[in-house]
């Protein structure tokens, strides 16, 4: 008996139209939330392989991809402000630091004003926005108060430096790594006396 995926061929896509190509933006939209830029780099990659495979003209693909990305812009369907502002905050629960919140937002083809405005949003929020994304990233790592006492001194130095790597200032980063006890930490993070 032969397994049936070794002898199904692989499908070709289909070229490119500008209506194939509104139906792939609906369906991503539909699935994932997005920026105007990430959008158009969605449909850009199909436009590409479209040309390569079927030798569609790339330059129309990228006419009716850009017509795309207007539309659904212009009707509301992508807006970068609300996208930047819900990713800036999945990203600071996650533990990320505002910078590295401003590089993922702007390699996803977010503006820089968007980003500004999803930063500032994030510091409407929290009090010490950047300290408690720190703590959250240190008790995703286990790092600082999480850590077994035994091990805290022996791994200080690359704990301080795994913070340094994901975009907190020294400061932050001793701060959550000093912190006595969790508790402590979490007064710091709520501003709370010590």
């Amino acid at each position: 008996m032969t397994d049936t995926r070794q002898t199904r061929k692989r499908r070709t896509p289909r070229p490119a139209t500008q209506e194939r190509l509104r139906k792939a933006a609906l369906h991503y939209i539909d699935r994932y939330a997005t920026s105007a830029g990430n959008l158009h780099d969605v449909l850009m990659r199909r436009v590409a392989r479209s040309a390569r495979l079927h030798g569609t003209d790339p330059r129309q693909g990228r006419q009716w991809a850009e017509d795309i990305v207007a539309e659904f812009v212009d009707r509301g369907l992508v807006d970068d402000r609300s996208y930047a502002e819900t990713r800036a905050v999945s990203l600071h629960r996650g533990g990320a630091s505002r910078r590295k919140i401003a590089m993922a937002l702007k390699s996803k083809g977010v503006g820089s004003a968007d980003v500004d405005a999803a930063l500032a949003a994030l510091e409407e929020g929290h009090r010490n926005s950047e300290l408690a994304a720190a703590r959250n990233y240190a008790r995703r790592r286990r790092f600082g108060p999480w850590r077994a006492a035994d091990e805290r001194d022996a791994r200080r130095e690359r704990d301080l430096a795994a913070m340094a790597r994901a975009g907190f200032s020294y400061a932050t980063a001793l701060k959550v790594i000093d912190a006595p006890d969790i508790d402590a930490l979490e007064r710091d993070v709520a501003g709370g006396p010590d």
